[in-house]
């Protein structure tokens, strides 16, 4: 392991975390094409699999930042097992309808309340950053670290849920993906040494992290990124299929979050000069033209070979995302403000993957391929309209203080003391 990513981990607690992390943020990639390829080969439909796929992004969406808000303000214990104990319950009731071939209406029902899963990765993120905070670089390399570890998950977990689901039975995917969420939540949340101190609320009631107007612009391209990432998985399975080899999906998407983690490791080796906001409107600049070639790929090689040029500009876009969270938000509404951007690509997911669904049941899967084409743009248009906002971040984020109006600037730095 090169230099800077050892140095990260010198710090107690840290591989043990990172390790629990990694496995509680495997239903990520897991659970929404687990459930695609469940329905699509139980029932055949990619109009269903596509809106079943949309419910638990849409639901994860709502619930996520509720969810993160209670641990600011409580801790990761008290709030993550009871909340991964119900999202458990959810999926084994899903499974069930599957198998018992039980109403539509059943599968939507259970798939929503799945979605109050947690974070894991906002979990991990506010860790490190609160172990090296102040210090740019190592938070800078601690944040690559993690986009790694999400690019590996989206390389493993495609193959394992797409794979269990065809080549054992239908329901294997999600099942698996469940187990995986209960160790990695469990284990993460015995692990108190390492855990950020929770911030009781006070002052301001019920203010949202969302508040920040750097935040608001992050979060909604991030619905158009989300977008990109969740039609491009409805898609590939589809396009795989019509080739007449399904299961080689997997590998396909692997493929692309290899390239993104690729691109992660080095990007975390560098210390990078000038104003990040700007490498972020660069990143997501480049994955919209990354989605072009996707429309000439006319078998799976060609696809895996444009999927893997795309993914180069994935992880260096989510690490410089992250820093810019990490500027314009409260210390004590981090971990809030982190999944505020994993909504935003949730409900990106929820709408990418029904449309992509829908594309596909009318025009075939090569025409699915027009989806990510679109939201690219819209990712492009959002970064253009809003980068002045992200071009001024709060010089003393810890003295940030909430405004008690309704102006949508979410802080001001006063010299005061943080609030909750």
């Amino acid at each position: 392991m090169p230099s800077p990513y050892r140095a990260i981990f010198a710090a107690p607690g840290t591989a043990s975390f990172s390790v629990a992390g990694f496995l509680g943020r495997m239903p990520l990639s897991m659970m929404g094409i687990g459930i695609v390829t469940m329905i699509s080969q139980v029932t055949g439909r990619y109009g269903l699999a596509g809106a079943l796929s949309a419910t638990l992004a849409m639901s994860a969406a709502l619930l996520g930042p509720l969810v993160s808000r209670l641990v600011d303000r409580h801790g990761q214990r008290k709030v993550l097992r009871p909340v991964t104990l119900v999202s458990l319950t959810a999926a084994a009731g899903l499974l069930l309808c599957v198998q018992q071939k039980a109403p539509d209406w059943t599968l939507f029902v259970f798939t929503g309340v799945i979605g109050c899963v947690p974070s894991v990765g906002a979990m991990t993120r506010a860790r490190w950053a609160e172990i090296y905070r102040g210090e740019e670089r190592r938070l800078h390399t601690a944040y690559s670290w993690e986009s790694i570890v999400d690019e590996v998950c989206f390389i493993f977990g495609p193959i394992l849920s797409i794979g269990l689901s065809t080549a054992w039975f239908p329901e294997a995917g999600p099942l698996f993906a469940g187990a995986f969420l209960a160790v990695g939540v469990f284990w993460l949340t015995s692990q108190h040494a390492t855990e950020p101190a929770p911030h009781p609320q006070r002052g301001t009631r019920g203010a949202s992290a969302l508040r920040s107007r750097g935040l608001q612009v992050l979060t909604l391209a991030f619905v158009a990124t989300g977008a990109i990432f969740g039609s491009v998985d409805v898609v590939t399975v589809a396009f795989a299929e019509e080739q007449g080899h399904k299961a080689a999906a997997s590998l396909v998407l692997a493929v692309y979050a290899l390239g993104s983690g690729l691109a992660g490791a080095v990007f975390g080796l560098l210390h990078l000069k000038g104003e990040p906001s700007r490498r972020w409107l660069l990143g997501v600049c480049a994955m919209a033209v990354s989605m072009i070639p996707l429309l000439l790929a006319g078998n799976l090689p060609l696809l895996a070979v444009a999927l893997f040029v795309a993914g180069l500009s994935i992880a260096p876009t989510m690490v410089t995302t992250m820093a810019l969270v990490e500027a314009h938000v409260p210390r004590t509404k981090l971990t809030e403000g982190m999944t505020w951007t994993g909504t935003g690509l949730a409900i990106g997911v929820a709408l990418g993957s029904s449309a992509a669904g829908w594309v596909v049941d009318a025009s075939g899967a090569e025409a699915g391929y027009v989806v990510p084409v679109v939201s690219g743009a819209l990712a492009v248009a959002v970064g253009l309209l809003g980068h002045r906002r992200l071009r001024r971040p709060a010089p003393n984020r810890e003295g940030q203080r909430e405004r008690d109006d309704n102006s949508g600037v979410g802080e001001r730095q006063d010299g005061g003391q943080p609030v909750a």
